[in-house]
């Protein structure tokens, strides 16, 4: 960091320091020192049933002894399919014990969704959610897959629910069959389970390894590998642990609703977690039924969350007047945070509720309010600790702009990825002179506080997920009634974005929305598919026959 202090010095919460020492700490490391100091501890809470740090380093190891005899090592990619469950936790430390890297994907992705990544990862082996073997199969003839590890969720679950599903009736089965299905030909995760214990003196990561590999579209719609090393990951768990110094280490309990294939919920989750010695309540979708059964089972200390989750939970709460008081602690991302909705849930809770800002390639978290009573709903908040920024001129990123002026956001920090696997020209084209450009318009005020008033990315914020419109027209485009169109996001009261297609149809034909969804679904996961379907006579375009789909969100938002 400069000399100088920044201008967001004096909006830091008390302790929050400017800078920290990050050494070459692995996140290896990191659960190595959780599992000596923290052994008998609850580690992961799955829907009741307990598992210790202790249970969690030996399963750590002995899985990953169970990879290592499958081939993989140091460099190597392991992709995980799977929900929020114990298993995804394992799997994960034990792929980096090798020295390899994580691939986390979407379990609900399509075949055809998942293609494009596994051609370009290569991973060997695959790790996933004995429901989606079929679709994960699929790719073999396209991909480097040679084994893929089916993993019954149910095998963790409490005895008594385990007992449940077993019984004789209509309910049970359909229950079992939400969460479990055979996969024959594939090897059970138990086969990995009952592996040895891998050899300690096995070579450990570098702090310069590549720990994780997440895939975000572009404007092409081709989706791009963004690298994270363990020392991007470890800086961006230590800012957040610094971030909220009234987080105590060992004493936590964070629930982990947002998906495990999501920067945020793996970061500020998992990893956090995993740093605090926190008890870990893993929920395998964010339904409202388990959201309270976790909470009614013990109230989280952390909450990290989206906007709708916090919005459910507090209004379910009020419902069956079940007491959230104790939250400590909640910080929002993904998408705008509601005033209001901070107001109802600080009320509620008698803790704090506050927004942040990140992308996966800043590992996410880059920029939050503080924890304090002088967080500002409205505002992204102001820079983490070593973390720089700039408000440029869009069109002239040499020039900052003046405070209080739009500008797009430029950063960069430790945890600031290095470029894009494999693409040098998307990676240039993200950085300028060294800061890597977010795409968003902000401004600052005087203190640093920053307010993003515009998107130069046409990307759609959905419930917290990022839909690229380029994709999704992709899929409609080939569609026999579908002459051409454009998919755009319009704003919601809730903060979210209703995801709407803008349609010409070839001469002669009618839209029939329901027909169009479908077809849709077929190669999307349900959060891309369009809600609305709105056929146009012509869409708007540039000087060089480009669709601009800004224009065509504004004449829809009109109607």
């Amino acid at each position: 960091m400069p000399d100088e202090q920044p201008r967001w010095a004096s909006s830091y919460g008390k302790g929050v320091p400017l800078s920290l020492d990050y050494g070459d700490t692995t996140l290896t490391d990191q659960l190595d020192a959780t599992v000596a100091r923290w052994s008998d501890r609850r580690a992961l809470d799955f829907l009741g049933a307990g598992t210790t740090w202790a249970e969690v380093g030996d399963q750590v190891s002995r899985v990953a002894e169970g990879l290592r005899r499958l081939g993989v090592g140091a460099g190597d990619s392991v992709a995980l399919l799977m929900p929020n469950c114990p298993q995804n936790v394992i799997a994960f430390f034990a792929v980096l014990r090798l020295g390899a890297t994580v691939v986390e994907h979407n379990p609900l992705y399509t075949a055809g969704e998942l293609r494009h990544p596994f051609g370009d990862h290569a991973a060997r082996v695959a790790i996933v959610w004995d429901k989606v073997v079929p679709v994960v199969e699929e790719l073999r003839a396209t991909s480097s897959l040679e084994h893929v590890v089916a993993v019954d969720m149910t095998t963790e679950l409490p005895l008594r629910k385990r007992l449940a599903l077993r019984l004789p009736l209509a309910k049970a089965r359909a229950a079992r069959g939400q969460l479990t299905s055979p996969a024959p030909g594939a090897m059970p995760w138990s086969d990995l389970l009952a592996a040895s214990p891998l050899d300690a003196s096995h070579p450990r990561p570098d702090a310069d390894d590549v720990a994780l590999l997440l895939y975000t579209s572009g404007t092409t719609g081709v989706p791009k590998g963004v690298p994270l090393r363990h020392r991007n990951l470890v800086a961006n768990v230590e800012q957040g642990r610094a971030w909220v110094p009234g987080l105590e280490e060992g004493r936590e309990t964070f629930l982990l609703a947002l998906p495990l294939f999501h920067a945020y919920g793996v970061t500020v989750g998992m990893l956090l977690g995993t740093r605090m010695g926190a008890t870990l309540v893993l929920l395998p979708k964010p339904e409202i039924g388990l959201l309270m059964e976790a909470i009614e089972r013990k109230v989280p200390s952390f909450v990290p969350a989206v906007p709708p989750l916090y919005e459910r939970i507090v209004t379910e709460a009020e419902r069956r007047g079940v007491s959230i008081s104790g939250i400590r602690y909640g910080l929002s991302g993904a998408m705008p945070l509601p005033a209001a909705l901070v107001e109802r849930w600080e009320a509620a809770t008698g803790g704090l509720l506050v927004e942040g800002y990140g992308l996966t390639e800043t590992s996410p978290v880059i920029i939050g309010n503080p924890m304090t009573h002088d967080r500002r709903p409205g505002s992204i908040g102001v820079p983490f600790p070593d973390v720089e920024v700039r408000v440029a001129d869009a069109d002239d990123l040499d020039r900052e702009v003046p405070l209080g002026e739009r500008g797009e956001l430029l950063v960069r920090g430790p945890q600031v990825f290095d470029g894009y696997r494999g693409m040098p020209q998307e990676t240039a084209a993200a950085f300028h002179d060294g800061w890597f450009c977010t795409g968003d318009i902000v401004t600052m005020d005087e203190r640093g506080f920053l307010t993003v008033v515009d998107r130069i990315k046409e990307m759609i914020i959905t419930g917290g997920f990022n839909v690229y419109p380029s994709e999704v027209e992709a899929v409609l485009r080939s569609h026999d009634a579908v002459l051409d169109v454009a998919v755009v996001g319009l704003p919601q009261e809730s903060g979210s974005e209703e995801v709407v297609a803008a349609v010409v149809l070839a001469e002669g034909l009618v839209l029939v929305p329901d027909n169009l969804r479908a077809f849709a679904r077929d190669s999307l996961t349900a959060y891309k598919v369009p809600r609305r379907f709105v056929v146009v006579e012509l869409l708007p375009v540039n000087a060089m026959g480009k669709v601009v789909r800004r224009e065509v969100a504004t004449a829809l938002k009109e109607q």
